[in-house]
């Protein structure tokens, strides 16, 4: 599905699932005052407008958890698994974030079985709403026959490819209505269900059927060919695409951006959301919350390095973050502090490849950085990184260190939480920077 119709539909699922949130909670109240109490034994209820709080509260939260979440990127109404269980997750994390709030505020006044009653009725009304609206749209869609048409332009393997494509959006209104192809006659092997014509008979083909995509897939040099075409579609208000098979690049995101009108064909190699602002300011509320709560743990251990041996306390480390931009990461020293002068005499023991230093038994490491590195208690000084801009940037605690390969992060369970806190966007991947060059 092209990312564009996503988008929209994910606009609607939001939409619908406010909606549909928002008449849940006098249903709940419902449930909860008239239901409830004929099978077990709970009192009274609050009036209902005196949760009102509580109501608008629930109305902000979902959305932000759904964006948070990755539950409005990417909406395909034939995925339909995908979009229920992505509805029980909404839901269900959003219920979880209340229940908590309400008792760090102690929100005495707030009945707890509505709240168990509103995230059941809700949960039931989201995940069935998605499923009818979805339903509904695209049954009322092929019944009156609102369709989109497409043109594929080219006969080669991208083209071909973009018709499988295609073909399997025929349950939400998407239709071929035919294939262009250049040269003298069409290959043989080309689909036989849709109509075959020369590129010469596009412009007429637009007077007499209703287009409303033109997809090129041709090569660079056919492409060159095809300007007359594209002004036509300008003209009659037809969208043209072209496939970029051509050029000899594999990135996750191809944009057009202008810049004082004039247009930029961009290769995105990171993720670049407005989301990434959300996902910061979340990254900086827990990771303040961590600090506070492992305080009393990052003390003991600065008095553990401390005794251990002669040296300061914190390992400093220069990284080579997203573009080339250098930071300095913080860790618990857990060696001597002469380690550097060293790693010479041990290099033939070295048991990783590349600028990275390890051994399984490295005499360097003291007894108490032998129990830090254990547990990876050492990385818990990362914390303090999220709130430097240059240490947030991604891939910050992947690459070598440029000037200095004491040690590696060791990549276990603590080690993946600190990364998690720093990399933007959850599942937001992309390829490692190369090392910078020593300066």
């Amino acid at each position: 599905m092209f990312a564009r119709r996503s988008r929209l539909y994910g606009l609607q699922c939001q939409a619908w699932d406010l909606a549909l949130t928002l008449v849940s909670f006098p249903v709940a109240y419902v449930v909860r005052v008239h239901l409830l109490p004929l099978f077990t034994g709970l009192g009274p209820a609050y009036p209902i407008l005196s949760y009102w709080r509580l109501w608008l509260a629930v109305l902000v939260l979902w959305p932000i958890v759904g964006w948070v979440l990755g539950t409005y990127l990417r909406v395909d109404p034939r995925e339909r698994w995908r979009m229920a269980r992505h509805g029980v997750g909404l839901v269900t994390i959003g219920s979880v974030m209340v229940f908590a709030g309400l008792y760090l505020l102690r929100g005495e006044s707030v009945s707890r079985s509505l709240m168990i009653s509103l995230w059941a009725v809700d949960l039931v009304f989201v995940v069935a709403g998605r499923l009818f609206f979805f339903s509904a749209t695209n049954w009322f869609r092929l019944r009156m026959g609102n369709f989109r048409y497409f043109l594929i332009v080219g006969t080669g393997a991208p083209a071909r490819e973009l018709v499988t494509v295609i073909e399997q959006g025929e349950s939400i209104g998407d239709r071929i209505v035919g294939m262009a192809y250049s040269g003298g006659a069409p290959p043989a092997d080309l689909p036989e269900r849709y109509r075959l014509i020369p590129v010469a008979d596009v412009p007429r083909l637009l007077e007499d059927q209703p287009v409303d995509e033109v997809i090129f897939a041709v090569t660079r040099e056919e492409l060159e060919q095809m300007e007359a075409i594209m002004r036509r579609c300008q003209q009659d208000g037809v969208h043209t695409r072209v496939h970029l098979d051509f050029l000899p690049l594999s990135v996750p995101n191809v944009y057009v951006e202008q810049v004082r009108g004039v247009p930029l064909l961009t290769f995105a190699n990171t993720p670049d959301t407005p989301l990434l602002l959300l996902k910061r300011m979340c990254d900086v509320v827990l990771a303040t919350g961590m600090l506070i709560v492992i305080s009393p743990l990052l003390l003991a251990i600065t008095l553990l390095v401390r005794w251990a041996s002669k040296g300061p306390v914190i390992y400093r480390q220069t990284r080579c973050g997203l573009g080339g931009r250098q930071f300095t990461l913080y860790k618990f020293r857990s060696m001597v502090a002469n380690a550097e002068d060293l790693r010479a005499g041990l290099q033939e023991q070295n048991e990783a490849q590349g600028p990275v230093f390890k051994m399984a038994n490295d005499p360097r490491v003291t007894p108490v950085g032998r129990w830090l590195r254990k547990f990876s208690l050492d990385e818990l000084k990362h914390l303090n990184g999220i709130y430097d801009d240059k240490v947030y940037q991604k891939f910050q605690a992947i690459n070598a260190d440029p000037n200095s390969t004491v040690t590696g992060i060791s990549q276990n369970a603590v080690a993946k939480l600190i990364n998690m806190l720093s990399v933007a966007a959850a599942g937001d991947k992309g390829p490692s920077p190369a090392p910078m060059p020593p300066r």
